[in-house]
Parts: C-alpha cells; structure tokens; sequence
C-alpha cells in the first residue's frame, strides 16, 4: 500500500511540474510570435488526464504494485525524459506552432512522428497496470486513443501550415 501511494504521488508530482514547465514554455513561445491551435479541445484533454490519474488515486492506492509493470512504466519515463530533453524550450501541453522555427528532428523525434504521445499512450496503459487493473487500462487507452486522434490531426495540420509558408 505505502508502495502504491508513493507511486502515484511521484507521478502527480511529476505531471504538476510538467504543467507548469508546459505553461512557461506556452507563454514564452506566443511572446515569441507563436499561434495555439487546438485549443478548443485543449479542455476535453486535460478532463481525460485528469480523470485518469484521479481515477486511479481512487482504485489503486491500497493495490499491490506488479513490479514488472512499475519497471515498464519507469523505462517510459526514462523515454520521456529523452523526449522532452530533446524538444526543450519547445515542449508544451498546448499545440503552439512559431512561424519560421523548424522541426524538430533530434532524438526520438529523428525516429518516429509525435514521440510524446507515443510515451502518454504507453503511460496510459501501463501505470493502471502496475496496479493490476487492466480493464482501466483498456477504457483509457481507448479513449486517449480518440483524443490522439484527434489532436495528431490537429498538430500534423498546424506543423503543415506552419512549415509550407517557409518555402
């Protein structure tokens, strides 16, 4: 029980000060010219993630943690520090696309397209299962999956416009 608490705090510990490393980033990057898009289902996302990581505050503090998942879910956060080390000053909640700034193509982001979420969706799917509660993971990941759906769409649109009107 102490073991699931600890986890679940350090993961809210973790997700409040990416929220506020987000907003600094947001806020320096439209001082810098930058355009929101998506903003408008910006409030459904931050819903979903909440209900997610509240949802299991409720269900999984007084779980056994399975440490073969806790080790998975450290190995996306290794990946996640990867991630956000490689876009830097860049990285953001929010879809903020900076007229005449180009893509980013170091680290993951060499690799594969939108490595961040490749990171939340493993996220998303693996902390509930530390705490044994698969069907969690599944009705999760499916709705995360509607909300990547519709958010990849939304950025791959933005980074489109964004880079046709350099050349």
């Amino acid at each position: 029980m102490i073991l699931s608490i600890l986890i679940l705090a350090l993961v809210t510990a973790q997700r409040l000060g990416e929220l506020i490393i987000a907003h600094r980033n947001t806020r320096r990057l439209l001082a810098e010219g930058g355009i929101e898009r998506g903003a408008e289902h910006y409030p459904l996302m931050v819903a979903l993630h909440a209900a997610w990581l509240g949802g299991l505050w409720t269900l999984a503090w007084n779980r056994p943690a399975n440490l073969a998942w806790l080790a998975a879910y450290a190995a996306l956060e290794v990946l996640r520090v990867w991630v956000l080390t490689s876009i830097g000053r860049r990285w953001t909640t929010r879809i903020i696309v900076v007229p005449g700034e180009t893509l980013v193509r170091k680290g993951p982001y060499g690799l594969i397209p939108h490595p961040n979420y490749a990171v939340v969706a493993g996220e998303i799917a693996v902390l509930p299962l530390v705490f044994g509660l698969t069907g969690y993971a599944v009705v999760f990941s499916i709705l995360n999956a509607g909300m990547l759906w519709l958010r990849i769409r939304t950025e791959n649109a933005a980074l489109t416009q964004a880079t046709s009107t350099q050349t």
